[in-house]
């Protein structure tokens, strides 16, 4: 494959970027049964229309054909239903094409090290190309420089590496995990409104983020917290924000608590759990002036609502409950929207992402141009989950 596409003369200015990769240690392999829909390459709104399968590789579908090829793809973990979809999204587009595909990754989002080790290992079997899902933006910059140096070209995908070496990613296809979390920020903000309106003290809204390294966990979290403040300020009211440093320090104003109308704690835990997630999301939902919280992925909206089932004080009246906003989908975050205990969440669809990417890194191998893939993200609740356009993609 590498010889293919250095002699290709449309790839000249690719071919630096061809030399990139991630390796990998021990290999935990697994194949998914959920199949959610898939995203187009539009930046999300909550008033957007989900595309179909097809829709979210862009052209890629038209173009492509298989070869003799063999990828390496290293996702987050198996420890979601997220990730197990993103895996029967590599199989299946892997069938379609004749692509040989070895799946592998972590138990958890939090062994970073582990992710590093297969990363390294996926590089030694010399591959024709490796997708990778990193979950930590700063641990693999040494193996893809690795990869990029042994001819091995690296697709990402869910999160992106933006100080990777220069040539070493040469796509990405993600979420607009900015967009998605403002997405949430505007659906449950309004829900808010009067209650913030009417506030003789300050009100809190916490957030609860199962890491602060990966690419797609803080673009969500700091999405929603500057969508809160830019509605809150249009309101006339003042804002800060508290808790873990990495989005205190990160957000464009963290205010004052002092004097702020609205304070939005952020909560990390130690470990990337949704038991951890529920220790730390019971501390904000135990205070007296919290009316909502988000958790900017499957874990932590697990999470919360795993801290609810002792505190009982989510809801989906604003008036006598907190509101809670979460991410991802799954059957325990689908059950909460419709038995009234989760306001709403945003969904993706890890089954487009694992498709189109091996849809990309075909192309790649196949000598083809390729460029960065965005994905949707879509806000669902009780009104709107049964549509035919957001039902497919809330994979259980």
């Amino acid at each position: 494959m590498k010889k293919k596409v250095l002699t290709t003369l449309l790839c000249v200015s690719l071919a630096a970027t061809l030399l990139a990769g991630c390796g990998g240690g021990e290999d935990k392999s697994a194949n998914a049964d959920p199949a959610p829909a898939t995203d187009d390459a539009a930046p999300a709104t909550d008033d957007a229309e989900p595309a179909t399968d097809d829709a979210a590789s862009g052209d890629t579908a038209e173009a492509t054909t298989g070869g003799d090829y063999k990828f390496e793809i290293i996702v987050k973990s198996y420890q979601s239903s997220y990730w197990q979809a993103a895996v029967t999204g590599v199989n299946q587009k892997a069938g379609e094409l004749g692509v040989t595909v070895n799946c592998t990754g972590p138990n958890n989002e939090s062994d970073i090290a582990d992710q590093v080790n297969m990363l390294n290992n996926a590089i030694n079997n010399a591959p024709d190309g490796i997708g990778l899902a990193a979950c930590d933006q700063e641990a693999c910059l040494d193996s893809l420089q690795t990869a990029m140096d042994n001819g091995i070209p690296v697709v990402c995908f869910d999160s992106g590496i933006p100080n990777a070496p220069e040539g070493s990613v040469l796509a990405t296809i993600a979420t607009d995990n900015y967009a998605a979390g403002a997405t949430a920020a505007e659906n449950l903000y309004p829900a808010l409104k009067d209650k913030i309106a009417s506030a003789t003290a300050p009100v809190r809204i916490g957030e609860v983020n199962q890491e602060a390294t990966s690419e797609s966990i803080t673009s969500r979290g700091l999405g929603f917290i500057e969508k809160i403040i830019e509605l809150a300020k249009a309101d006339g009211k003042t804002v800060a924000v508290i808790g873990n440093e990495y989005y205190v320090n990160n957000c464009s104003d963290k205010g004052d608590e002092a004097s702020a109308d609205i304070i939005i704690e952020v909560a990390v835990p130690a470990q990337t759990t949704v038991e951890m997630c529920a220790t730390e999301a019971s501390v904000i939902l135990n205070k007296a002036d919290t009316i909502g919280m988000f958790g900017s992925n499957q874990v932590a909206a697990e999470g919360i609502l795993t801290a609810n089932e002792n505190l009982d004080v989510l809801g989906t009246d604003p008036a006598t409950s907190i509101l809670a906003a979460g991410f991802d989908a799954g059957s325990v975050i689908k059950g909460a929207i419709t038995g009234g205990k989760m306001f709403g969440a945003v969904t993706q669809s890890p089954l487009a992402m694992g498709q189109t990417t091996v849809e990309v890194l075909t192309k790649i191998a196949n000598g083809e141009s390729v460029s960065d893939v965005p994905t949707q993200g879509y806000w669902y609740d009780s009104t709107n989950m049964d549509d035919e356009s957001i039902a497919p993609n809330l994979y259980d």
